[in-house]
């Protein structure tokens, strides 16, 4: 529950498997929590959906020995700390471009002296855990995931990765795909450059490389590059996918008598 392992985890060489929750639903939660995922991604980027609508999903992860990482609309101090303050373990953002965006972001996710995140756990009301204790070792539990999802990111990572406080940093592969000119290709030669690279590019900084994919083969391939916090897709994507081959295999031989 509390602190959770993650970052120690991270700092040890361990590989971090976690899924996309999709729906912000507690019962959801609840089930992919018994797979045993190491964290759940929460999306507020591209999901309609604000810090009330977690309701206690962040608690009931950590509850449950899986690290909630939110990610966050934009590298905002009011997002990242209230997302901090729901319950996340780790606070992802996106689109960070240069190094000075990057210090803006770690600025944000830790208290002081380390940042200047304002002081309001509420999520350990709900947990039970200690209110002070919380709030005296929130930074040595802290995890803060920035995204590279630009070519432009790409280029300024020997200067982003200089900038202490960042634990990972995640390729977004469709994001990325757009700004080297092969929007949606993910698998194209430009983007995979770029994801072979990174790993190498953060070897001795004390930053894990992350992405997000949803082919076990792929996944496989990034975890030999140098991967070690990777998404494994969502129980909704991949549910939709066995379904629709269900449904599919039904209609065509709905008794199962065709050879």
């Amino acid at each position: 529950m509390y602190p959770h392992p993650m970052k120690k985890r991270l700092q040890a060489g361990e590989i971090l498997l976690g899924t996309n929750i999709g729906v912000f639903s507690p019962h959801l939660a609840g089930i992919i929590a018994d797979t045993q995922p190491d964290f759940l991604w929460i999306d507020t980027e591209h999901m309609p959906y604000g810090p009330e609508s977690m309701d206690v999903i962040p608690v009931l992860a950590r509850m449950r020995g899986v690290a909630p990482l939110i990610r966050v609309a934009w590298n905002d101090p009011a997002l990242i700390k209230k997302a901090y303050d729901v319950g996340a373990v780790a606070v992802m953002v996106p689109q960070v471009n240069t190094a000075e965006e990057a210090a803006r972001a770690v600025h944000y996710a830790r208290y002081a002296p380390e940042g200047a995140r304002g002081i309001s756990p509420m999520w350990t009301r709900i947990a039970g855990v200690d209110w002070n204790h919380a709030i005296k070792t929130a930074n040595e539990e802290t995890v803060l995931v920035l995204q590279l999802e630009s070519q432009e990111a790409f280029d300024n990572l020997d200067e982003i990765k200089r900038v202490p406080g960042i634990d990972v940093i995640l390729v977004g592969p469709l994001d990325l795909s757009a700004t080297v000119g092969t929007i949606t290709e993910t698998g194209s030669r430009q983007v995979q450059e770029i994801m072979r690279a990174v790993p190498a590019r953060l070897e001795g900084t004390g930053i894990v490389a992350g992405t997000t994919l949803g082919e076990v083969a792929d996944l496989q391939e990034k975890i030999r590059w140098g991967y070690r916090l990777l998404n494994v897709g969502s129980p909704i994507g991949y549910g939709v996918q066995v379904l629709r081959q269900h449904l599919g295999t039904l209609r065509r031989d709905p008794r199962g008598e065709q050879a």
